[in-house]
């Protein structure tokens, strides 16, 4: 048997552990306050330019701090998801935080104060910190968070009845458990004057309101100057205008091209892979971009991105890679990217003796770097403008970025591309080499099975296209080999070749037997060496083996 009677007093006295549902209300309490000081600075930051807030910039200066084992984590258990991880553990954290702050301010407000404004520095130091942010903007963004959390903290706190907390008013709570009548008391802190329904609709009230305020920056930022002035620019030199767009649409009609599940021979670029460590997709206004190389050379060179416009002369197809990809796996693309010669640029502003190293970095302070002597042995190496005909999207580097074939994206693909240092070899490591991975990125012989894929059943007896693509940049494919079971390799039909730069697809016509069979491929690059058997993952130094794929007849 259970009984209870509710008895407020104004006797002093501290609030009694007991009260469950005081604690709950006060966490809540906090939630909430933390929750409105982060939309608040996100919403605020969006429409600064857009700018990072408070959870981006801090989310950027993780992964700027993070060791290498900690990114291996993250790509390992979220793969091309772990950024968006990053972003949602950083709230789910700052949130639980702010629980504990809400209990902490039950008796008196100063605890979550306190706390909310500490938050709010280390958003502010975060902010300036960021490349896209600064002083400028960090104050601002950071003052409004820490005003609508402290704001929403002392109005909740109010509403869930803890606005008498210094006065020594209580309401006490007198239970009786149980047959042998045992009187439990529980004394909390309260306003006698509260509604628990009251209190639960202005909480739901202003959860929306910081849902509404998430959403609206994240709209904000996806509608940005940045992408009316891509829409703006006009290529003097189109795709149209050369014999290549031929030779792409005859090989993607033509009977290899036409396979059913075979990537195509480049790649459309909303489907290209995009793999890079911003969480905010820099916005870079092109009239005001301007290309620095300095460092290691006679004249140090700026160049604007009209004068890039005017001398885009390079077109070239060029498959690029993602060191991180496996074997078999989507992280590589091939385009048509159009630009101007990276050494031309080189040349200008006079390489001095020495420079045995090309550093790059991007408007959001990402770099990389690979030797000098590489931009110099005939290989493709443009800042690209444009990519398959279009203005460079947002997303994979507006207003230019770095290509450079046969070299992995982590130590030559800058994105977003803002300055070119010469230095050596010795005195700078991009981003990825201290976190471990190799100083050295060249891309390695693969090849892929697009078709049949993995698990699928087939009809005995019935001819089926095995194709897929493979890929050497800066060495070409001569030969690609499948191999059913542990059968003799059966050399594929190769389509047309774009180049050495591009990968080139290729085709086995074959008639399975009833029962389970493994199919492999390998491929011959233009050097005549046969992709390694040797089954490696892609640290350090990009992924090896021959793939496979696993299906029923």
């Amino acid at each position: 048997m259970n009984d209870a009677t509710t008895i407020t007093s104004a006797t002093p006295g501290p609030a009694n552990d007991r009260d469950v549902g005081g604690i709950a209300r006060a966490a809540l309490v906090g939630v909430l306050a933390g929750a409105a000081a982060l939309a608040a600075g996100e919403l605020s930051a969006a429409f600064a330019a857009p700018r990072p807030g408070p959870v981006i910039a801090v989310a950027n200066r993780v992964i700027d701090l993070a060791p290498g084992w900690f990114v291996d984590f993250g790509k390992a258990v979220f793969g091309l998801s772990d950024k968006t991880a990053l972003v949602i553990g950083t709230v789910i954290i700052s949130l639980l935080i702010a629980a504990g702050l809400g209990i902490a301010s039950r008796r008196n407000p100063m605890p979550g104060v306190a706390g909310i404004a500490a938050f709010g520095f280390i958003g502010l130091v975060a902010i300036i910190t960021d490349s896209q942010g600064g002083v400028a903007v960090g104050i601002p963004v950071s003052l409004i968070a820490v005003v609508a959390g402290v704001g929403v903290l002392m109005w909740l706190r109010n509403q869930a009845g803890f606005s008498l907390v210094g006065t020594g008013a209580t309401r006490q709570t007198i239970s009786t458990e149980g047959e042998g009548g045992r009187a439990v008391v529980i004394d909390s802190p309260v306003d006698p004057n509260y509604s628990r329904r009251a209190f639960l609709n202005t909480a739901g009230a202003i959860g929306a309101s910081a849902a509404v305020a998430t959403a609206s920056a994240s709209l904000l930022r996806s509608r940005s100057s940045a992408n009316d002035a891509r829409d703006a620019v006009q290529l003097d030199s189109a795709l149209s205008e050369t014999e290549l767009e031929a030779r792409i649409t005859a090989a993607d009609l033509g009977d290899i091209g036409s396979t059913p599940g075979i990537s195509p021979l480049v790649v459309p670029n909303d489907e290209f892979y995009l793999i890079d460590t911003a969480i905010l997709t820099p916005q870079v206004d092109p009239t005001n971009w301007q290309l620095t190389i300095k460092g290691m050379v006679d004249n140090e060179l700026v160049i604007t991105y009209d004068e890039l416009l005017d001398r885009a002369d390079m077109i070239e197809p060029v498959t690029l890679s993602c060191v991180s990809n496996e074997v078999g796996g989507n992280l590589v693309g091939n385009a048509v990217w159009q630009g101007i010669a990276l050494t031309e640029l080189l040349d200008e502003a006079g390489v001095q003796e020495g420079a045995t190293q090309i550093a790059s970095r991007s408007v959001d302070g990402w770099s990389c770097g690979f030797p000098t002597d590489v931009a110099y042995d005939g290989r493709t190496a443009m800042v690209a403008i444009a990519m398959n005909d279009e203005p460079l999207p947002l997303r994979h580097g507006f207003p230019a970025r770095l290509v450079v074939s046969g070299l992995y994206g982590y130590v030559s693909a800058t994105k977003w591309l803002s300055e070119i240092e010469l230095t050596t070899l010795e005195d700078f490591d991009g981003y990825w080499i201290p976190r471990g991975w190799s100083k050295n990125g060249p891309v390695k012989t693969q090849s892929r099975i697009d078709t049949p894929r993995r698990g699928t059943t087939l009809a005995a007896g019935v001819d089926v296209a095995v194709a897929g693509v493979a890929w050497a940049p800066n060495l070409g494919i001569d030969k690609v080999e499948v191999q059913f079971d542990e059968d003799e390799w059966v050399e594929a039909e190769l389509g047309d070749s774009l180049g050495i730069n591009a990968w080139r697809q290729w085709r086995v016509v074959w008639s399975p037997t009833e029962g389970r069979h493994t199919i492999k491929v390998r491929a011959t690059d233009g050097s005549g060496e046969t992709q390694t058997s040797v089954m490696a993952p892609p640290a350090p130094n990009g992924a090896s083996g021959w793939h496979e794929v696993i299906v029923t007849a």
